[in-house]
């Protein structure tokens, strides 16, 4: 991949931050706050930006499979360094480390924060963490092909590289509509969702941040109690079913679109989602009945578990102290996380359908040798290249799991908050357990393990190899 294509995309994705940002302006111009953090910010942006784009336009080099990777991996590093610039602005976030934690937390749709007084902030601030989320849940580069469809370089291995899952098929046969549907599809249930929390009482610029972060299964929220501080339970609810809708497959939605309902619910991977959602929730309201009574019990249940499994990290209330197996439920929801296909993180239970598939495939071909075993994945044999990849995906992510929880024990945590800070950035939930539960935050924890729970937060989010081969210089040279 040449550097002119590089710095055509790292111009692109300034230029598409800085208009993105603009939002956070408005949001200042309207409450009357101090305009600078953002002018400074957007300002910056385009003046590097703006040329990178020119010079990179010469080019006419094609995306090719490393190229795309490339390009995803170059984007999200960009989009983070330079997002961090409000944060660094404005004054609260201190170094620039913190700033990078937060921004990186925002577009990987994570909402772990280094606040632990969130409400100071001004309008315009808050607004921007939040709408973070909103750009990286879909997908920058996504995005970017849904309002550039006449680049001609655009390909399939962008959708392919950003898109989480081990599958990114096209739902029509042009790139650029296919993100049309996704976006459309997207922005709509935000604004169902908007609607339903103004029905709900929650006031408009309240509604707007947690749809946007909703929309992005992020967690930042613009209250320090984070949902809990408005003390409305039927906006909880309201959320708990948006979490769960935002988690699923969005090309389950297209084919009900479409008039496939039918195909749409055989999907083997929505099966085995919906029914880790209901049995998780049941275990927890079980255990935690005794504690808060039988309706209080089921709404934290669902709210936590919607919460978890769609690694939105939004909280109705504490689940530091609850009984250790609804920790351990917990940390299972965290591994599992959302559909492919969805806004959400985890490796996704699509690959888990896939690995048990594998296994009992290995188990009946040790009793049976002679006989032949296929996987068959929603009535499709899968092809063993397939099958490598999520096996594959399992073990490097074991491998980063284990060296970023070796980098982060440095800072002399114990295991249960070290554990939970790993697990909770990589698979992009928000809060874990310990000194980073739902009522702390990561400010304790050092620069190094900041930086390095900042790389996990983006490796989970692009599912490991944009990142990886981003940073491998041998990926740089021409073919």
């Amino acid at each position: 991949m040449s550097f002119q294509i590089a710095g055509k995309t790292a111009g692109s994705i300034m230029i598409l931050e800085a208009a993105c940002m603009s939002t956070g302006l408005l949001m200042s111009i309207i409450y009357g706050e101090d305009l600078r953090p953002f002018l400074y910010s957007i300002g910056i942006l385009l003046l590097l930006g703006l040329p990178l784009y020119k010079i990179g336009k010469r080019s006419k080099d094609k995306y090719s499979v490393k190229g795309g990777f490339i390009t995803v991996g170059l984007t999200w590093l960009v989009l983070s360094a330079f997002g961090a610039l409000p944060f660094l602005f404005d004054g609260h976030f201190g170094n620039y480390i913190n700033c990078f934690f937060e921004a990186v937390s925002g577009f990987t749709t994570t909402g772990s924060t280094v606040l632990s007084d969130i409400e100071p902030l001004s309008k315009g601030m808050l607004w921007w963490r939040s709408f973070t989320h909103f750009i990286g849940g879909m997908g920058v580069l996504v995005l970017v092909n849904a309002i550039l469809p006449t680049a001609k370089d655009k390909s399939h291995h962008l959708l392919k590289a950003e898109i989480p899952g081990p599958t990114s098929d096209k739902l029509v046969p042009k790139l650029s509509d296919t993100s049309k549907i996704l976006y459309g599809m997207y922005i709509a249930l935000t604004l169902i969702m908007v609607l339903c929390l103004l029905l709900s009482g929650i006031g408009l610029y309240d509604a707007l941040n947690i749809s946007v972060a909703t929309a992005g299964t992020g967690g930042f929220a613009v209250k320090n109690l984070s949902i809990a501080g408005y003390y409305n339970i039927a906006a909880e609810y309201i959320i708990s079913i948006f979490m769960f809708l935002f988690s699923i497959n969005f090309a389950l939605y297209f084919l009900m679109l479409t008039g496939k309902v039918k195909q749409a619910l055989k999907s083997e991977e929505l099966h085995f989602f919906l029914g880790l959602v209901f049995a998780a929730i049941l275990v927890i309201t079980i255990k935690i009945t005794n504690i808060y009574g039988l309706a209080d019990a089921f709404r934290y249940a669902l709210f936590t578990v919607a919460s978890v499994v769609s690694t939105t990290g939004f909280s109705n209330i504490d689940y530091n102290n609850w009984p250790a197996l609804c920790e351990v439920v917990i940390i299972i929801l965290m591994l599992c996380g959302a559909c492919a296909g969805s806004t959400g993180g985890g490796v996704k239970s699509a690959r888990l359908v896939i690995l048990f598939k594998t296994l009992r495939q290995e188990v009946a071909q040790y009793i049976h040798p002679r006989a032949v075993n296929v996987v068959r994945y929603d009535g499709k044999v899968l092809q063993e290249k397939t099958v490598n990849s999520v096996l594959r995906f399992f073990f490097i992510y074991t491998v980063i799991v284990f060296s970023a929880l070796l980098l982060v024990s440095l800072d002399g945590f114990d295991f249960r908050t070290n554990f939970s800070a790993v697990m909770t950035c990589i698979n992009n939930v928000g809060p874990g357990f310990g000194a980073v539960g739902p009522a702390e935050n990561f400010s304790a924890l050092s620069g190094l393990s900041k930086i390095v729970l900042s790389f996990s937060m983006l490796i989970g989010r692009l599912e490991i190899y944009p990142i990886i081969i981003l940073f491998t210089p041998s990926a740089w040279r021409k073919d």
